[in-house]
């Protein structure tokens, strides 16, 4: 089978770990509990929580540990700032080397997320500068976000190929290769080590698994 003439790249745990994110976004987020506040430590804090396997009350937890009552209001404020802060983040060494290697293909980016988070990532990473497309699920509306195959179609009109001339990168085996499967993609989990979801098992809509993308670019 001939090699994919269109590679179409997850973001998250794909390109840099979340977790990385996360604590650009809690330092960014204990400035304000801090500076509006008054409360230190809260970055700290939700570190802790990360690194302990909380997920989705982390703030609510975090406000409370600093003595602050996580009202809807407040807990509303610091996703907020959470979400369109600028984020420290930068290509894994990996990823920036598959993208090197994918020179003369088409290269895109198709991601899940909040529209505001995820352009912010986008963009710290450079992939307006070196994908010829990214798509942001959250821009095409509810419902379209994965697995469905809207934005791998959309991919597929941008490239002007279809099928096994597509490839799929991502991580979470739970939602990202459903969508690239039904249209006849190629499909590619990258399972790293401290990825968010690195515990979930392929599903049988993987094609290949690997640790790191250094493996792809042969």
């Amino acid at each position: 089978m001939s090699l994919p003439t269109c590679v179409v790249l997850d973001l998250d745990d794909t390109l840099f770990l979340e977790r990385t994110y996360a604590l650009s976004g809690f330092r960014r987020v204990g400035e304000h509990v801090d500076r509006v506040h008054g409360r230190a430590g809260f970055a700290e804090v939700a570190t802790s929580l990360l690194e302990e396997g909380h997920r989705g009350t982390i703030f609510d937890e975090a406000l409370r540990t600093v003595g602050l009552e996580p009202t809807p209001e407040t807990v509303r404020s610091l996703v907020w700032v959470y979400r369109t802060h600028r984020p420290s983040i930068a290509l894994l060494p990996d990823a920036a080397r598959l993208i090197e290697a994918l020179a003369g293909r088409y290269v895109g980016v198709l991601t899940d997320g909040p529209l505001e988070s995820q352009v912010r990532k986008a963009a710290a990473i450079g992939a307006p500068r070196w994908a010829d497309h990214v798509v942001y699920t959250a821009s095409l509306g509810a419902g379209f976000s994965k697995p469905h195959p809207l934005g791998f179609a959309l991919h597929e009109r941008h490239a002007h190929v279809t099928g096994t001339a597509c490839a799929y990168i991502a991580d979470n085996p739970a939602k990202d290769f459903r969508g690239a499967r039904r249209l006849g993609w190629r499909t590619v989990r990258v399972r790293r080590p401290r990825s968010l979801h690195v515990a979930l098992e392929s599903g049988d809509d993987v094609d290949v698994e690997v640790e790191t993308l250094e493996a792809l670019r042969a």
